[in-house]
């Protein structure tokens, strides 16, 4: 375990993260909403950068991190992003028009993603992002995968709580979720799953096309 957490703090010191997302970082720290590490963002900015995105969904905002990692990896790419903290939102504005993000390639949506997110078009975007209340994870990654379009991605970060899935005595409902969720995607033929355990962990789901 040592050994572990003396690598995520190297990927984490060894990411340089562009000043206008270390700002970012510094505000949603002070708002008490926690951001991504710098290790998992700059997986998501790859994973944007390799499937060429342009349409990215984002459930849960928190200060703009996430958000700016993303476009961070795809600069053409639009990203909608959804969180029912108003607050949230406008620091996250205040973070994208530091970093000169036109406003039309950024829609920010106040609400419940729960609420949103039926109402949005299937197989229409490249890339979802689920960071918002872990109590709903397993609904907003259908919701998600039922978005992306065939060969999209769907990016679930915390994925490992802190390292309760791993433990087999935590038995939880959102321990248990987390566990429930790695374990039937990385068996299903829908998709090609892989778990990354750098930083608080990371799981990709990228949607096989239909035979």
């Amino acid at each position: 375990m040592a050994d572990q957490h003396a690598n995520n703090r190297f990927a984490d010191e060894a990411t340089v993260e562009p000043d206008h997302i270390v700002r970012a970082r510094a505000h949603a720290l002070e708002l008490g909403a926690a951001p991504v590490s710098p290790a998992v963002g700059a997986q998501c900015a790859v994973i944007a950068a390799a499937s060429q995105a342009l349409n990215i969904v984002e459930i849960g905002t928190g200060a703009g991190v996430s958000g700016l990692w993303l476009l961070h990896g795809s600069p053409r790419a639009t990203l909608t992003t959804i969180d029912n903290e108003p607050e949230h939102l406008g620091v996250a504005r205040k973070a994208f028009a530091d970093a000169r993000i036109p406003p039309a390639r950024a829609r920010f949506i106040t609400g419940r993603a729960s609420e949103v997110l039926p109402r949005m078009n299937e197989a229409s975007y490249d890339i979802v992002l689920v960071d918002a209340d872990p109590e709903g994870v397993i609904e907003y990654v259908e919701h998600g995968l039922r978005l992306v379009r065939a060969g999209g991605t769907v990016l679930v970060p915390r994925v490992l709580a802190g390292g309760a899935v791993a433990d087999p005595v935590r038995r939880d409902p959102v321990t248990s979720a987390y566990r429930s969720l790695i374990q039937e995607t990385q068996a299903s033929p829908a998709v090609i799953g892989a778990l990354s355990i750098v930083g608080e962990g990371l799981l990709q789901l990228t949607t096989r096309p239909a035979e």
